[in-house]
């Protein structure tokens, strides 16, 4: 089978990988945590897992319903290293709402004309209007992040960013929208191993990009720019919620439980939603490089 990349991610972990991540990939069983970090061994049992998300995705339903009957507007921001498991968080929240008005934002690279606006106009477009939610699988910290390690923004407009993006949440929450930013974080065996089984399954290889590939050499460029966007854009009106995602399922569960935790809707199950594993989801301070 012909890889993608002419078998790129492959080569990284043959050749230049750390000696540490490639042992604990090539040493690791299907449902073990390659991060020794982490507070599980094991990952959530599937059973377990798809009891607590059927009540999850009923409450999640109750939730919509209310947001559309009381005109409230939620955005979730989505952050994370490449393969932490963005999309697939954003998929299990969305499973059984009214795609209509729960909209995923994934915007590509700007377009001639975007890249002569205001950083921030295109994504001003897709905020919620009453009644709506909207999940962006990616967002306007591509600048605090991305950008600044692939060198495709200036450090002036990587440092404009900075100045702005604060004032900006600021005007968005106090427009009425609810505003949540979720940093999914992923130890790097655990980001190769997905990596590789994305290079490998033909259903999953339109996931990688280039700059999967190029970032798999760019760990501490990475490590030092999100340190630094944690850092400076954690506030009180707009904080972060870093998701520990090396067990994506323990990651879904415990970010859609933030979110539910956040509202008194109509008919809420207190103990269906059950606790927020602080070790899982909690403030930057949970943040591991």
């Amino acid at each position: 089978m012909e890889l993608p990349f002419d078998g790129a991610i492959s080569a990284f972990y043959q050749n230049d990988a750390p000696e540490d991540v490639r042992k604990s990939v090539a040493g690791g069983k299907a449902h073990t945590i390659l991060f020794s970090g982490y507070v599980h061994d094991k990952h959530l049992g599937r059973k377990s897992y798809d009891k607590q998300m059927a009540l999850l995705q009923i409450e999640m339903v109750k939730l919509q319903s209310w947001v559309r009957e009381t005109g409230t507007k939620i955005a979730m921001v989505f952050e994370g290293r490449d393969a932490a498991g963005k999309g697939g968080t954003i998929e299990r929240f969305r499973t059984n709402l009214n795609p209509r008005a729960a909209k995923i934002v994934a915007l590509s690279k700007p377009s001639e004309t975007e890249s002569t606006q205001w950083y921030f106009q295109r994504y001003i477009k897709h905020l919620p209007a009453a009644g709506d939610m909207v999940f962006f699988d990616r967002s306007w910290y591509n600048r605090g992040v991305v950008e600044p390690v692939f060198g495709f923004c200036t450090p002036d407009e990587n440092a404009r960013f900075f100045n702005q993006v604060q004032p900006f949440e600021q005007m968005v929450v106090e427009s009425g929208v609810h505003l949540f930013k979720f940093w999914l974080n992923v130890g790097r065996a655990e980001q190769l191993r997905r990596m590789l089984a994305r290079e490998s399954d033909p259903l999953k290889q339109w996931k990688l990009s280039i700059i999967d590939v190029q970032g798999l050499h760019l760990w501490d460029e990475y490590t030092a720019a999100i340190q630094d966007t944690l850092a400076r854009t954690h506030t009180p009106f707009a904080p972060w919620t870093v998701v520990r995602s090396d067990d994506k399922r323990r990651a879904r569960l415990n970010a859609m439980r933030m979110v539910l935790h956040r509202f008194e809707y109509a008919r809420k199950d207190v103990d269906a939603i059950g606790a927020i594993d602080p070790a899982i989801c909690g403030g930057p301070e949970i943040w591991d490089a």
